[in-house]
């Protein structure tokens, strides 16, 4: 089994930044990419961010130019720098990640992290 583990949410005023981390810990033998997820209230799960272990990313329209993904593979661990914070990232945070936990395994399995909230209010 893997566990993912997030921190880096809070309460920030607009215009604000905050980085969140998710490192991933158990049974990996090698992380096909990791990203990120957001939930506000009221509305469906989407896809903020994504970055693969060769470094390849991806982002949501809406935080392109403000938010910047990267992964540490030693650390197995993922990064979310959130810069110029708006209310509208107000969410919870989940951390997503697609480990082969075995050299014998032919698809990544899916792992979610517990979420981290994030709010921006004056």
């Amino acid at each position: 089994q893997v566990q993912l583990v997030e921190s880096g949410g809070g309460l920030v005023q607009p215009g604000g930044s905050l980085r969140l981390s998710c490192a991933a810990s158990g049974s990996i033998f090698s992380i096909n990419d990791m990203g990120w997820y957001r939930q506000a209230p009221g509305k469906e799960r989407e896809l903020v961010s994504t970055v693969a272990s060769g470094g390849n990313t991806y982002y949501v329209d809406s935080v392109k130019g403000r938010f910047t993904i990267s992964i540490d593979n030693a650390k197995n661990t993922v990064y979310l720098q959130m810069n110029s914070l708006k209310a509208e990232d107000t969410a919870v945070y989940y951390c997503n990640a697609r480990i082969y936990s075995s050299p014998y395994a032919t698809i990544p399995s899916n792992y979610w992290g517990q979420g981290t909230q994030v709010t921006v209010s004056s």
